[in-house]
């Protein structure tokens, strides 16, 4: 069998994330005939089928579904050896920190004055995405190191955990939940849900409320309205305090972990020195973010006192 080409697997991964040839040629910017015989070519030097076709829909085989997996992972650590060879080369190289801009436990600040002072630091340069983008960053060679929230897909990755804080339920100041001191996860059943396990789950279903938009603002203007309820640690809550917004303890909601995550690969200094900063500035942290009492938030306070 010939070696399979790059240009080969980025062909497949367009067809079998899209499973429609015209939308991947259209992604790939080529022409649909030449994308099918690409295709036809791959099965064949593989010997297999990847792809069943008719005339109404394309779906993977199991052969398929595997070079969909591996060729993916294959992708990632091609581009990520290029984007790593250019920083290493730099003149100014820098420690590329991927994270979710205020979802990192009110950490970041302290972790960053821990880690400069270590011999083998370097200038740090942020990569912020939304919630989940941080494991790929690290794959994919756009980032050296990550803070992001448990669990999270971890192929190809090392991690160190850090922070366990409670989840609060973050809804608009009238909602009648506001009114309680705490609730369970059906008690929000029927309302939408976003950034953490969904209402009704039992925690080993693993199922998920939706992911949140990006920015921060947007999601509390949503709350706020009584469009969506926020599951949010509670670090969060206690920075972004509203008259419009009650932050309430959910009582069957697993507490959210924060990780240190980088490639398992990695052997860089400035990894290592980042990921000790991280570790030893958690270790001191702990007592900052318990669980709020039932009490609090309500009576006698203003209703997004934690």
């Amino acid at each position: 069998m010939n070696d399979v080409e790059v240009r080969q697997l980025r062909y497949f991964v367009a067809v079998a994330e899209e499973l429609h040839f015209g939308r991947a040629a259209d992604r790939l910017g080529m022409a649909q005939p030449a994308l099918s015989r690409a295709i036809g070519h791959l099965e064949r030097q593989l010997g297999v089928v990847l792809l069943e076709r008719t005339t109404r829909q394309v779906a993977l085989t199991p052969a398929g579904e595997v070079l969909l997996r591996d060729a993916r992972t294959a992708l990632d650590a091609v581009t990520a050896a290029a984007r790593r060879t250019q920083q290493a080369g730099s003149r100014s190289p820098r420690l590329r920190v991927a994270l979710k801009a205020d979802i990192e436990g009110g950490l970041l600040p302290r972790i960053l004055d821990e880690y400069g002072v270590d011999d083998a630091a370097l200038p740090t340069e942020l990569v912020l995405g939304g919630f989940g983008a941080q494991p790929q960053a690290l794959r994919d060679g756009r980032a050296d190191v990550a803070l992001l929230l448990c669990p999270f897909d971890d192929r190809g990755l090392d991690s160190e955990p850090l922070l366990t804080e409670p989840l609060v339920a973050a809804l608009a100041a009238t909602d009648p939940l506001a009114a309680r001191t705490e609730f369970c996860r059906a008690d929000l059943a029927g309302r939408r849900l976003i950034g953490g396990p969904a209402a009704g789950a039992s925690p080993e279903s693993g199922s998920e409320a939706e992911r949140p938009p990006a920015n921060l603002a947007e999601i509390l203007s949503l709350v706020e309205i009584g469009a969506v309820v926020f599951l949010t640690p509670v670090s969060v809550a206690r920075r972004y305090q509203r008259p419009e917004i009650a932050y309430r303890p959910v009582g069957d909601l697993p507490d959210a972990t924060l990780a240190v995550a980088w490639p398992e690969d990695a052997r860089s200094p400035a990894v290592a020195a980042f990921v000790r900063a991280a570790c030893a500035v958690a270790a001191t942290a702990g007592t900052d973010h318990g669980r709020p009492t039932a009490a609090e938030g309500l009576m006698g306070l203003a209703p997004n006192r934690l």
